[in-house]
């Protein structure tokens, strides 16, 4: 069965602990990043772990993925967030993958930074994942042998600044501002016998209180096994890295269709961008200072459940 872990700074300590019911029980020990904290650490010592000395209330939350982790992503990974991107999921037989810096990485109740020459702030709840061992080779990871490789599974929430994202064509700089990656606040260590749920999973985000996102890991188009197949044949991978698998439909985002692309892609360069960020400037849904964004994962049985993040977005000073 799951056990949530919490990463957090208490009484002057930075420490790790086991999470009941809102209770923590701190691991014994000193554990400067997630790879040594999944490597000493096997799930089935940290049940025993039952002496409950502080509540999370009292505690301040850090990131369960240090900064000296990857932080690799899938994009367009659900059928209906290709298709509000313009991508036709029955053409579309590639995996898209980018990476975000790991100094974006902050705790899960961090206010979210908007740079001030960034007007399109968007969202993007993702189940993450947390490996369990190195990839050096490639390797044919299959549902069957799943277990082997991923640890755990966290929230992520992949902010985007897609007015450089898309019309500078910078995935890595749009998406890898400070404070645009909020992770947790649990990891989620699996057994086993939870591998089965990570296609059971519910993703729902909300800004201010309204649902903007929801959908569950069963649209995922590239799978976990799948996509670490084909990752570890081009990358190398380490305990403790980070795999956001994609976000579903309900960006701010909005995306011509494939059609309308073609006609577009006649115009001048300076035109069609010019044309792409008025189209964007009428989208309210982007992000603006004040706005709160929540998010959670957890299965249909609520066996798993991620604990919740909240994002308050500020503007930078």
């Amino acid at each position: 069965m799951s056990l949530n872990i919490i990463h957090f700074s208490w009484r002057g300590r930075t420490q790790w602990g086991v999470i009941r019911d809102g209770q923590i029980t701190p691991v014994p020990g000193e554990f400067p990043s997630t790879a040594d904290f999944i490597r000493d650490n096997p799930i089935d010592m940290l049940r025993l772990l039952d002496d409950p000395q502080v509540h999370e209330r009292d505690v301040a939350l850090l990131s369960p993925i240090t900064h000296n982790q990857q932080f690799v992503c899938q994009g367009a990974n659900y059928r209906r967030h290709m298709i509000e991107s313009g991508m036709n999921p029955d053409t579309k037989t590639f995996n898209m993958i980018f990476a975000k810096a790991s100094s974006c990485i902050v705790p899960s109740n961090s206010n979210v930074v908007r740079p001030k020459h960034v007007k399109f702030l968007d969202y993007e709840i993702e189940l993450g994942l947390v490996l369990k061992r190195d990839i050096r080779e490639f390797v044919k990871v299959t549902d069957k042998n799943l277990h082997e490789y991923i640890a755990g599974i966290v929230i992520v929430n992949d902010y985007s600044a897609r007015d450089v994202q898309i019309p500078q064509m910078q995935f890595y700089k749009g998406k890898s501002y400070r404070t645009f990656g909020p992770v947790g606040p649990y990891l989620c260590l699996l057994d086993p016998s939870d591998i089965a749920q990570l296609a059971q999973l519910q993703l729902t985000l909300t800004v201010n209180d309204q649902v903007r996102q929801h959908d569950t890991t069963r649209h995922l188009v590239y799978g976990p096994a799948e996509t670490l197949t084909e990752l570890s044949g081009v990358h190398d991978l380490a305990v403790g890295d980070l795999l956001a698998t994609g976000t579903p439909a309900g960006c701010a985002l909005s995306v011509p269709s494939p059609t309308k692309q073609r006609a577009v892609s006649l115009l001048p360069e300076q035109t069609k961008w010019a044309l792409f960020l008025k189209i964007q400037a009428k989208r309210i849904q982007y992000l603006k200072p004040g706005d709160v964004v929540e998010s959670r994962i957890r299965s249909f049985d609520g066996r798993i459940h991620l604990g919740a993040q909240r994002n308050l977005i500020v503007e930078e000073q």
